[in-house]
């Protein structure tokens, strides 16, 4: 499936030590939280309108990645993407609702001096990661279908087998349930273009208020293999969202050795870096 006609939007600074991680937690010194563990922003990855710029460029693939021809410190952003659908109500919104989730692939650029955080997000085809096995759910609230899963992330060079990104449990994010679609909401209604942050309202007017949203709710913390290892031309990078009642870690790693994952309770997205 693709998402063509669904605006894409990503929440940054929702795991704690990602941004510090990524060198980003400078960029947001200007933006004001209420708590110390609410997320910066929400950002643009895509938006279906000509005059959106480079953002009209539909950047979602589920098996390729293409680089950037001016920059070689192209990281795996390891997430969970929730397919939502959007409601207004006077031009406003008013309500998000999750009805599937999916592995996601935030794949982003190290732009130190990016103005934006869209910038660093999306510079052509195939340069983002969805799975095309989207799973169901039927709400966020806690103690739903998605508290029980956690994010996993490989990379793969040669023969060699890495693990990315630290095994988190999606509860782990800091904003989650009822109070990260109600943040959601406020962001898409008020956040303004100051610093890095742009105004949300301004997308959706200018997308003719579109009826969906694909939203990737934020990256886990890297390993330290993660943290210092770019992407490379023949590369493969595996963001895996399972079930941990399921699986456990261990079995999870043994299939991204293989890089054949059961499709009950796990969400796969293999990309091969072009």
């Amino acid at each position: 499936m693709t998402y063509k006609h669904v605006i894409g939007f990503g929440v940054a600074g929702n795991f704690a030590g990602h941004l510090e991680q990524a060198g980003e937690d400078k960029d947001f010194l200007a933006v004001e939280v209420k708590e110390a563990v609410q997320p910066k922003a929400i950002f643009p990855f895509y938006v279906p309108s000509e005059k959106a710029g480079f953002l009209s460029t539909y950047p979602l693939s589920s098996d390729t990645i293409i680089p950037p021809n001016d920059a070689d410190n192209l990281q795996i952003e390891p997430e969970v993407a929730l397919i939502c659908d959007i409601e207004y109500q006077d031009k406003k919104v008013v309500a998000i609702k999750p009805h599937g989730f999916a592995a996601y692939n935030d794949c982003s650029i190290r732009k130190p001096n990016a103005k934006k955080i869209s910038e660093k997000k999306n510079w052509g085809v195939e340069t983002k990661g969805i799975s095309s096995h989207v799973i169901e759910i039927d709400h966020l609230r806690e103690g739903g279908k998605l508290d029980n899963f956690r994010i996993a992330s490989f990379h793969k060079r040669g023969d060699t087998i890495s693990r990315y990104g630290e095994d988190s449990p999606v509860i782990g994010y800091s904003y989650f349930h009822e109070k990260l679609l109600n943040w959601i909401v406020d962001r898409m209604n008020h956040q303004q273009d100051v610093g890095p942050t742009e105004n949300i309202a301004d997308f959706l007017e200018s997308a003719g208020y579109p009826s969906q949203a694909v939203i990737s709710i934020g990256a886990t913390r890297y390993t330290e293999f993660g943290e210092s290892t770019f992407l490379k031309s023949g590369d493969t990078s595996m963001v895996v969202v399972y079930d941990g009642t399921v699986y456990s870690p261990e079995e999870i790693t043994v299939m991204a050795e293989k890089q054949l994952f059961a499709e009950q309770g796990i969400s796969a997205l293999v990309q091969s870096v072009a």
